[in-house]
């Protein structure tokens, strides 16, 4: 079997591919997340995603054919990508723009190995219940947002704002397993692959 690596720091990523049973090493690919001008969303996270992919490329020494996985998530409102917050104040304005609203999250994967690189794009509608400020402000106290696009993670303590879900739960929390696990598999790599060690 071909090594995989999967090229990002997020511990969601790695629990997920864990979860589906491949191995895999998780390898930094750090790039310029800055979307170009007049980049739609969904080309922005398709992007980074393959951008990420090389850059794992870049980063792995060998001589034998590898795998890598790169993904990218951006959570989206009438157009517009929310990032990461840089401090409280940016964490609560985008909750309260996102309060009591319907917004996108897209999440992009791409699979290198050598030249050949696919990629997905899955488009997943989170709908929020309305969110005071006391409640933005207590959240971002809990260290939650602060890594997450959009400001809040919906495996954790930001479930409680998600009235409603239309899409991959997964894709919402990083990686969607479904499209990965088929992505994988058209490059040779099967899911479950701990059931066969058993």
């Amino acid at each position: 079997m071909k090594p995989l690596y999967l090229a990002s720091g997020s511990p969601r990523r790695r629990e997920l591919l864990t979860q589906i049973g491949i191995p895999f090493a998780a390898i930094s690919a750090d790039i310029d997340e800055t979307p170009l001008s007049a980049e739609s969303p969904s080309a922005y996270v398709e992007r980074l995603a393959r951008g990420k992919a090389e850059a794992g490329r870049r980063a792995v020494v060998s001589d034998q054919p590898f795998c890598v996985l790169g993904a990218d998530t951006a959570v989206v409102l009438d157009g517009k990508i929310l990032g990461k917050p840089v401090d409280e104040a940016d964490a609560c304005a985008m909750l309260m723009v996102l309060s009591g609203k319907e917004h996108e999250v897209l999440t992009a994967i791409a699979l290198l190995e050598g030249d050949r690189c696919e990629s997905r794009v899955v488009r997943s509608l989170v709908r929020f219940r309305p969110i005071s400020r006391e409640e933005a402000a207590a959240y971002w106290a809990s260290g939650e947002p602060r890594d997450k696009a959009g400001g809040y993670g919906i495996q954790g303590l930001g479930a409680v704002f998600v009235a409603g879900l239309n899409g991959s739960y997964s894709a919402v929390v990083g990686l969607p397993v479904c499209e990965t696990a088929e992505l994988l598999g058209h490059f040779g790599i099967p899911c479950w692959q701990n059931l066969n060690a058993q």
